[in-house]
């Protein structure tokens, strides 16, 4: 079971669901330093305790860095390599680990979608820290001044946005899309039978850009939907559609 999900909340909570999280002690904690403190006791049992009981025999100081360096990766390309020479481990070691926090629903891995298209294609999953609550701690973050400040508020938005669409359809198949060329869309669904693409934006109104043009093309979408923080919804062109969470939500049935 997971945390809570904006349809399950007042839609005015939004912004303090992605700060907090969706575990219910922390999103419903009285200040945001209790929220903080409950959060990091969490991650601390979890590493401690929930995974020796899975099973892994991993020392929970070398998972807490792994972790806290997959929340620096959040929203972007994942590097076995490059996180192996980081924490002096090989990229097998970086792989099982990342594995691990996988299958105990920590982190989400987001495959790319591939087919023959004629363009060389960026073939290396995605990786988000699935709690946007947890993600912030690991990242020190403990407000929204701070939050908003930091380099990685794109990618906690893009996770969080993304943790909220796919809780909302679970039977969808999810990939993202990215061109060596740089052409890419957040979010791929395979959803009854239709492609419907995913941009998400922070700007305060997003505009049609030559990525979403290529995606449209490439991919054969039957819509592109583009989810920003603001309420007012307007069409790009055709196919393309700016909108909320909420309306977002509303049109993924």
């Amino acid at each position: 079971m997971g945390g809570f999900a904006l349809e399950e909340i007042n839609r005015q909570d939004l912004n303090r669901l992605w700060l907090r999280g969706g575990f219910p002690r922390s999103f419903l904690a009285r200040t945001e330093a209790a929220s903080s403190a409950w959060r990091e006791d969490f991650i601390r049992t979890f590493l401690e305790r929930d995974l020796g009981q899975l099973g892994v025999q991993v020392p929970s100081g070398t998972m807490r860095r792994f972790w806290t360096m997959t929340a620096h990766y959040s929203g972007g390309i994942w590097n076995s390599s490059e996180i192996g020479r980081s924490l002096g481990e090989a990229h097998t070691t970086v792989k099982r680990h990342l594995d691990t926090l996988s299958g105990a629903l920590v982190v989400r891995v987001l495959e790319p979608w591939f087919e023959n298209v004629g363009k060389r294609l960026v073939k290396s999953p995605k990786v988000y820290i699935r709690d946007s609550g947890l993600l912030h701690t690991l990242l020190g973050i403990g407000d929204r001044r701070q939050l908003d400040g930091h380099p990685k508020v794109g990618g906690s938005w893009e996770g969080f946005i993304i943790e909220q669409l796919l809780a909302h359809v679970p039977k969808a198949k999810a990939y993202y899309w990215r061109t060596q060329a740089g052409a890419e869309l957040d979010l791929l669904m395979f959803l009854n039978g239709r492609r419907i693409g995913i941009e998400i934006k922070r700007a305060d109104a997003p505009k049609m850009t030559p990525s979403m043009g290529a995606a449209i093309e490439d991919l054969e979408l039957h819509r592109l939907l583009v989810v920003y923080p603001g309420s007012v919804r307007y069409t790009l062109r055709p196919k393309v559609e700016v909108m909320s969470l909420t309306q977002c939500l509303a049109e993924l049935v």
